[in-house]
C-alpha cells in the first residue's frame, strides 16, 4: 500500500497582509499535485510541538474561499516566535517534531516565514539528513522588512510599502491644513530594526502634487541627533511644515537605540531582539522643547502590516507564486532550501520563482545600500525609489460586505 503524501504549513514572525497568499499558493498547488491532505500548523512550529494542526480541507471549501484567504490579513493558522535550540543543545524536540511527522504521514514540511523561520527550516533539514529522515523542508519568504539575503524582494513588503507611501501623503496633506502662520513638526516612525527598506517607502509620497517627507532616517546609517536639530531648523526657514520619516531601529553613534532614550527597548523577545517603540514620540518631544513649536509623533505601527485593504496586486501574487513554488520544489525533491523572488525585468516589471539553499539565506539580514541613501544619510536616491516603485503597483480589492471586508476565518472544532 503506497505511503499517504501530506503536507504540513505553518507561519511564523510578524505577518504581514499577503502572507495568506503564499498559505493559498501552497494548498491550491498541492491539490493540484495530488497531495493527500494539507494540514496546517496552528502558532508555526510552538503549537505543532503541543500537536495543534488542522486539516485545511475543513478550512477551504472553494475558490471562493482561496480568494477570501489571498484577501485576509494576519496569519490565518496563528503565529509564533519560536526558537529551535541548536540540535546537540535539545535533541529530545527534534525527536518530538520528526515523530509527529511520521504519525501524519508528512512527506513536506513548508514554513512562510522570516530569518528566524528560515533558521527553523535549516535546523530541520539538517536534523533530517543527519537521521536518514525522508521528509522535506521548504522556506517561503515573508517579512514587511525585506531584509531576507538572496531573494530580489520578500512577499508583504510591498503591500506595506504601499501602504506607507500612501498614509504619508495622507499625513503630510493633514499637516499643511494646520499650518497657518505657525509652525509644525510631524514625526513618523516606520518599522525596522536593522534595514530601513520600509522607511525608505515615505519617499514614494514625492509625487506630482506632494513634496514627500522632508527628512528619510534609516537605521543603515547612525543618527546624529545635534545635525538632525540643526536641519530641522534650517528646513524651518523655508517651509512652516516639516514632515520627517524615522525608522523605529535608528541608533546614535554609541550604538545606543533613539528609542532607549525614552527608556524603551527593555523588553527581549526569544531570539534576542529589543522591543522597539517611542523612536518617533521622543524625536517629536526633543524637537518640540528645542525649538518650541508644535510638534506630533505618528507610528503606523500593526497597521503596516495588517492593511490588506491598501495590498499591492504585484505583492498578491508573488505571494501566491512563492507558495506554489515551494510544494513544486519539494515534490521534485529539494529540501533545505528558500524560495525567492528574482527580478526578471523593470520595464515591464516581471518577476519569477527561483530557489537557494536556506543556508545562504538564514539568519543573514539585507540592509539598504549605503549608495540608496544620499550623503547626508538623510534621504534615500532615484535608485531606491526605482527599486521599490513596481513592487505597489496594482490593487488587489477585497470583497466587501456591508461596506467592510470580508475575512476567512479558521474555524476551530
Amino acid at each position: 500500500m503506497n505511503k499517504k503524501r501530506n503536507i504540513v504549513v505553518g507561519q511564523s514572525g510578524g505577518p504581514t497582509s499577503v502572507i495568506n497568499s503564499s498559505l493559498a499558493g501552497v494548498y491550491k498547488t498541492a491539490k493540484e499535485r495530488g497531495f493527500h491532505k494539507v494540514y496546517g500548523m496552528l502558532h508555526g512550529i510552538q503549537g505543532f510541538l503541543e500537536e495543534e494542526y488542522v486539516d485545511l480541507s475543513t478550512q477551504i471549501h472553494s475558490d471562493m474561499d482561496i480568494e477570501l484567504l489571498k484577501r485576509t490579513p494576519s496569519a490565518f493558522l496563528g503565529s509564533c516566535r519560536f526558537k529551535l535550540p541548536e540540535i546537540h543543545e535539545n535533541p529530545d524536540i527534534y525527536d518530538k517534531i520528526f515523530h509527529i511527522l511520521e504519525k501524519l504521514d508528512i512527506e513536506t514540511f513548508i514554513y512562510i516565514g522570516g530569518n528566524d523561520s528560515m533558521d527553523t527550516i535549516k535546523k530541520l533539514s539538517d536534523y533530517a539528513i543527519l537521521k536518514g529522515h525522508s521528509q522535506k523542508f521548504l522556506g517561503v519568504p515573508k517579512t514587511i522588512d525585506n531584509d531576507l539575503a538572496l531573494t530580489d524582494h520578500t512577499p508583504g513588503f510591498g503591500s506595506a510599502a504601499k501602504y506607507i507611501a500612501a498614509s504619508t501623503k495622507e499625513v503630510i496633506r493633514d499637516a499643511l491644513g494646520l499650518t497657518y502662520h505657525k509652525e509644525m513638526i510631524t514625526v513618523i516612525e516606520v518599522m525596522g530594526r536593522n534595514a530601513g527598506w520600509l522607511t525608505g517607502a515615505t519617499a514614494l509620497a514625492k509625487t506630482e502634487e506632494c513634496d514627500g517627507p522632508d527628512l528619510i532616517y534609516l537605521p543603515e546609517v547612525p543618527f546624529e541627533i545635534d545635525k538632525f536639530l540643526k536641519k530641522v531648523q534650517e528646513l524651518l526657514k523655508k517651509k512652516e511644515s516639516i514632515v520627517v520619516a524615522v525608522s523605529e531601529g535608528i541608533k546614535l553613534p554609541d550604538g545606543r537605540y533613539v528609542c532607549e532614550l525614552s527608556g524603551g527597548g527593555d523588553y527581549v523577545d526569544a531570539f534576542g531582539h529589543k522591543q522597539l517603540q517611542g523612536t518617533a514620540a521622543y524625536l517629536a518631544g526633543y524637537l518640540g522643547a528645542e525649538i518650541g513649536c508644535k510638534t506630533r509623533s505618528i507610528e503606523f505601527s500593526t497597521l503596516q502590516r495588517s492593511a490588506s485593504h491598501m495590498a499591492s496586486r504585484v505583492d498578491v501574487n508573488e505571494a501566491f507564486m512563492v507558495g506554489g513554488a515551494a510544494v513544486k520544489a519539494a515534490d521534485e525533491g529539494d529540501t533545505g532550501k528558500m524560495v525567492v523572488i528574482d527580478r526578471v525585468s523593470d520595464d515591464p516589471y516581471m518577476s519569477a520563482a527561483g530557489i537557494y539553499d536556506v543556508h545562504r539565506i538564514a539568519n543573514n539580514e539585507k540592509v539598504v545600500p549605503r549608495n540608496w541613501v544620499n550623503k547626508e544619510g538623510n534621504y534615500v536616491t532615484d535608485e531606491f525609489i526605482n527599486y521599490i516603485e513596481p513592487l505597489i503597483q496594482g490593487d488587489y480589492q477585497p470583497f466587501m460586505v456591508n461596506g467592510l471586508p470580508q475575512h476567512l476565518v479558521l474555524k476551530k472544532k
